[in-house]
């Protein structure tokens, strides 16, 4: 069931994106070669907890970390260590925020210093598909219409939509009804109505679409070993453009 959020529902889910915002912009100050994916964890899960919301993704479907941090040919869901960033890796922090029992989720992918070219294109692509989509995140369009505009633009740049994985409804829990893929034909699914709160999330390979699991059951990694980048934000459909709660 998709459900219709009140306004004040939406203002307890602005405060918690709001706060995923500002966290970004922190993070991204500190990710730099020597910094370990714990360590990031740690400053979110502090900063998330100061300002007066609940780590979402903590204990989620028994997820052990505040973030999902995924370096390299790893697509998501990569569980914070002692790793340490290295000069031209890429790192994916996927996180969610909860404040009074409502949700907010986004995702980055962040340069860790120089980075080769592709990974540049890789990132700004995925992170421009997400605003394709959402031209057609308007009342009385179709789901995949959204979709269907992630796919092209990503395809039309020589990278590859990731299949397995799709963006999702988001409220009270994390995972709401609809999914949302970032692939397929325009026109299908339900038709999007005011007060819908969905987490738009393209993941984006440089090379193939395939992936696979790792043996801890969690990271998500190409196949073929190509980077991967990914960019989410939580959006509200209006009777307009669509409103993006996790977006200074």
């Amino acid at each position: 069931m998709i459900y219709i959020k009140s306004e004040k529902e939406i203002e307890l889910m602005r405060v918690a994106g709001k706060v995923i915002a500002n966290l970004f912009e922190v993070l991204e100050k500190v990710i730099k070669p020597g910094v370990t994916t714990l360590e990031l964890d740690r400053i979110a899960e502090e900063f998330i907890i100061k300002n007066g919301c609940i780590p979402a993704f903590k204990g989620l479907y028994g997820f052990p970390a505040s973030i999902c941090a995924s370096v390299n040919d790893e697509v998501v869901h990569g569980i914070p260590g002692l790793r340490k960033l290295q000069e031209g890796d890429i790192i994916s922090i996927d996180l969610g925020a909860n404040y009074k029992g409502y949700n907010a989720d986004a995702a980055r992918t962040f340069p860790v210093g120089e980075i080769s070219d592709e990974a540049k294109k890789l990132i700004e692509v995925t992170r421009e598909s997400f605003f394709e989509g959402i031209k057609y995140a308007r009342e009385g369009n179709r789901l995949s219409d959204i979709s269907h505009a992630i796919q092209v633009y990503v395809e039309s740049h020589g990278f590859s939509v990731v299949r397995d994985y799709v963006g999702h409804g988001i409220g009270r829990k994390m995972h709401e009804d609809p999914q949302i893929p970032n692939f397929g034909p325009p026109g299908k699914g339900p038709r999007l109505k005011r007060g819908m709160t969905l987490a738009i999330e393209p993941m984006v390979n440089a090379g193939h679409y395939s992936v696979r699991t790792l043996e801890d059951n969690w990271t998500v990694v190409t196949v073929d070993g190509s980077l991967s980048a990914h960019y989410e934000n939580t959006i509200v459909i209006t009777e307009g453009e669509p409103e993006i709660l996790t977006i200074l």
